[in-house]
């Protein structure tokens, strides 16, 4: 009978797919699949042929198998490997190589014979790239073919580099990589303009030879192309979905990664759901959007046509599970987001009391407070609390290099209008030009230039919190040291940036807290800075009793707002507060009308921000409660 229903749970998916709670866990597991091969074939006497992977997904994997070998004996002398791809041209040295990837996270860590490691050539003069790419194809062959293959999925819905409308039977071969993969790339390589055209990759053939191929993808940013490669029908527009004819594919996933797949997103829909009051209301919502009704004019025949039958005999009559869902987002919306003085509880996200709270806005970089939640900022500011902003980062790596030589100019010419002398500041000024002139794509800046980039943001930041009403004692800049440190690579957080937390919040013993809860940053930082907010705040929460009476909030970012059915604080802002906000945005000159790593939204960040708003404020609306020009909205994270 289990598996019977894990069928029909699974009869959206064309393909074997394993979830894990998390990234590591998932890794780890893969890992120990990849050392029991390889013991396996060790004890046979015979080679473990693997097809790896680069990029940020086996990360993890090639980290664990390291720890296999250092700690636990794995050896890697029966091992021969060929990787998946490379960038073409591309020099084997250099930062972005594939090449440096692979010694960097695992074959400089382990006893692998450097002669059984294959790597496109990324070197190679064109006219030899045919024949070298027919001879990637015959070492494989002779290697006996490929044991496993590692696979992470790109976007567009890439394996390797085999981007869309490549072919399912296709080779090892040069090929053109589109926009959406180089713009993704582009952090890497210090901007698009800098990422190669063309890479080198295995074909989606030779992919299908190997006798297990695993497909890993890890983050919510994936969620959205695993719907597509596991349910979807196969397509040349998602490569991905090719797998589909394979019957020794396995998709390994996160949580996060496999969120949208039929049987975790809308469960109702292929078996009997447990219907809390969290899952009655997201499927309450989604069935008033599918159908595009107002909630409360949905029917008993829209809950039975919509697979939702089950609910509306558990808990029906419909209009009394409208009625229960309505109200539930009715109270999510408040124009009091510190709390509305003397109201009763129950009605609102937050507390009434105290009247006046002690607020901590985090901001990872220097201008995520007014785009994530200027309108609550300034509100809050506007109903008398004690607020306070931290910048988490110094955010210096979005700054343009042009914008340096500018403020330098300035300050030159400002120092000889007030008669002072201006030696040290020419020198600097004349080094810095010609570091940046001869400045190779994504090279680390010098100290000097790294500082002015930093002052830049800085000034822009205190422009935006003065705008929004905060004296300039109640603005914090923290430089993290995890971001300092690792300009190519953020380094992991460490104790001395969450004792810099903790630091910050002994000294303001905020009522309630405000952090970016936007894990979908494609680079990264507004996770570690989440991370970093919580391990202090948990840390504090064992011993100082002022923290049971701070609540933590999370906002979004520029990229993607929280759905409807997870938001549990909605502020409404009118015309006037949208303007002020925009205003607020407009501060941060230097991320202005093109910021240095705009992802793939090509609109300006105040646009977004507008966009967004008002995009939630309209979702309300459709679902039948009042009409706003826009919406703030934020979720309460549970100790």
């Amino acid at each position: 009978m289990a598996r019977l229903n894990l069928l029909e749970e699974t009869r959206f998916e064309k393909l074997p797919v394993t979830v894990y709670p998390d990234q590591q866990t998932a890794s780890v597991n893969i890992a120990r699949r990849i050392a029991v091969l390889i013991g396996n074939k060790q004890q046979r006497g015979e080679k473990a042929v693997l097809g790896l992977a680069t990029g940020a997904t086996p990360v993890a994997v090639y980290a664990e198998l390291v720890r296999l070998h250092r700690q636990e004996g794995l050896s890697f002398r029966n091992v021969v490997t060929f990787n998946l791809d490379e960038y073409y041209p591309m020099q084997p040295a250099a930062t972005q190589s594939y090449v440096r990837f692979m010694n960097e996270h695992l074959f400089d860590h382990v006893d692998i014979d450097k002669a059984n490691v294959h790597i496109p050539d990324g070197t190679l003069a064109q006219e030899e790239i045919q024949g070298f790419c027919l001879a990637y194809e015959r070492q494989i062959e002779a290697a006996g073919g490929l044991d496993m293959q590692l696979l992470g999925i790109g976007r567009t819905g890439h394996i390797g580099f085999n981007e869309p409308g490549s072919a399912p039977n296709s080779g090892t071969r040069l090929v053109t990589l589109e926009e959406l993969t180089r713009r993704d790339a582009s952090r890497d390589f210090g901007g698009k303009e800098n990422v190669p055209r063309k890479a080198i990759t295995m074909g989606i053939g030779t992919i299908f030879k190997a006798r297990q191929i695993i497909l890993m993808a890890w983050s919510g940013q994936k969620a959205s192309i695993i719907k597509k490669a596991v349910e979807g029908d196969m397509s040349g527009e998602v490569p991905a979905t090719y797998l589909q004819f394979s019957d020794k594919v396995e998709v390994v996933l996160d949580a996060d990664a496999a969120a949208q797949l039929t049987r975790f997103d809308t469960p109702w829909l292929v078996k009997d759901c447990v219907w809390d009051d969290k899952l009655t209301k997201k499927a309450v919502i989604w069935l008033s959007q599918t159908v595009r009704k107002p909630i409360l004019k949905l029917t008993d025949e829209d809950y039975n046509n919509h697979g939702m039958a089950q609910l509306a005999t558990a808990k029906g009559p419909a209009y009394n599970i409208n009625i229960q869902v309505f109200n539930e987002l009715q109270h999510t919306i408040t124009g009091w987001p510190g709390g509305k003085p003397d109201a009763l509880a129950e009605q609102r996200p937050e507390r009434a009391a105290p009247a006046r709270k002690r607020v901590l806005i985090f901001s990872p970089h220097p201008d995520d407070d007014v785009i994530s939640m200027g309108g609550t900022f300034i509100r809050l500011v506007d109903q008398g609390h004690e607020v306070h902003v931290a910048y988490q980062t110094s955010g210096n790596t979005a700054v343009w290099d042009d914008d340096v030589r500018r403020y330098m100019e300035f300050a030159i010419d400002f120092n000889r209008s007030i008669g002072r002398q201006t030696i040290k500041l020419e020198e600097t000024y004349v080094q810095m030009r010609a570091f940046l002139e001869q400045k190779q794509p994504n090279e680390p800046d010098t100290a000097e230039i790294r500082n002015v980039k930093a002052f830049i943001r800085k000034s822009e930041a205190v422009a935006a919190a003065r705008y929004a009403g905060l004296d300039d004692d109640h603005i914090h800049f923290m430089a993290l040291p995890f971001y300092e440190k690792g300009k190519r690579v953020k380094k992991p957080a460490t104790t001395e940036d969450v004792e810099l937390t903790i630091q910050l919040l002994q000294q303001i013993k905020p009522h309630q807290v405000f952090v970016a809860g936007d894990f979908a940053d494609p680079h990264g930082t507004h996770l570690a800075c989440f991370r970093i907010v919580l391990e202090a705040l948990e840390r504090q929460r064992q011993t100082e009793a002022w923290t049971r009476d701070c609540w933590l909030w999370m906002y979004r970012g520029a990229w993607h707002e929280f759905a409807i059915h997870e938001i549990e604080m909605a502020v409404p802002l009118s015309p006037q507060e949208v303007e002020r906000k925009r205003h607020a945005i407009f501060k941060h000159q230097s991320q202005k009308d093109r910021p240095v790593f705009p992802g793939d939204d090509a609109r300006e960040f105040w646009v977004r921000a507008e966009e967004r708003n008002r995009e939630t404020a309209k979702s309300y609306d459709e679902l039948g409660l009042a009409d706003y020009e826009a919406m703030e909205a934020f979720v309460r994270w549970q100790f």
